[in-house]
């Protein structure tokens, strides 16, 4: 999924008119070698191909995500998502939700479509440095998972305009991991990624490292085989249209 909501939206066209506030329309296209979603690498370990398509208008944000999967078991996802992005002193707040879905997917068995409810805040502590946090919310997770929450803290560091390393540190709690499944297991699982964005030309490059601690004896096994979650070098390319 889009990790970065309105409050860090790149602006593309202008739409103003007189007493109309406001408006920005942006969009995007990125190369990554692997999709890699809260350590999970949801393409198959294959390369996927992404875009975006955002709108912004004062705190108000609304957009939708695509992602194709590879050999992830369905042909792409599709989120939609809208929030609002207040300022409360230094804290920068995005409040929203996020739609996850997957054209084609065949879902007899369990319900692969899913949404969340998202609160996210940063603070700049000091210059080019910043601290956040992040929570989502799903009644009804992924595959008829249950209840599921996500927590992470995640830092920012700008040695220059056009160089950000970032690392975030998460924790994934699921409901019931056996889904459709006889037996009903709650379990959890901790991800970390670490890395750095440069800025050039209209382009932005990332490289980054991935890793979830999921074994093979693990109940979350059965939400994610281990495979997935082993460490791994992403690189992605995008670009602002």
């Amino acid at each position: 999924m889009k990790k970065i909501f309105g409050a860090a939206m790149l602006a593309g066209a202008t739409v103003a008119g007189a007493g109309v506030a406001q408006a920005d329309v942006s969009a995007s296209v990125t190369l990554t070698s692997d999709y890699v979603f809260r350590g999970l690498s949801l393409s198959g370990e294959d390369p996927a191909i992404q875009g975006s398509f955002d709108y912004e208008s004062g705190m108000f944000y609304a957009g939708v995500w695509g992602t194709s999967l590879g050999s992830g078991g369905t042909s792409m996802e599709m989120d939609l998502y809208a929030g609002v992005t207040p300022m409360i002193g230094p804290v920068q707040l995005d409040l929203g939700v996020v739609g996850y879905f997957y054209p084609g997917a065949d879902d007899d068995a369990a319900e692969f479509d899913f949404w969340e409810l998202a609160a996210a805040g940063s603070v700049e502590v000091a210059p080019r440095f910043t601290l956040g946090a992040a929570l989502n919310y799903s009644p009804d997770n992924y595959g008829e998972t249950g209840e599921a929450l996500y927590y992470e803290g995640n830092v920012k560091f700008s040695p220059s305009d056009a160089l950000v390393f970032s690392a975030a540190l998460g924790n994934y709690t699921i409901d019931d991991v056996n889904g459709p499944l006889p037996g009903s297991t709650s379990d959890d699982y901790t991800t970390w990624n670490i890395g750095g964005t440069y800025a050039l030309h209209g382009f932005e490059f990332d490289l980054r490292y991935h890793e979830a601690d999921i074994s093979a004896g693990d109940p979350m096994a059965t939400f994610a085989p281990p495979q997935i979650a082993d460490g791994r070098v992403v690189f992605s390319i995008s670009r602002s249209l």
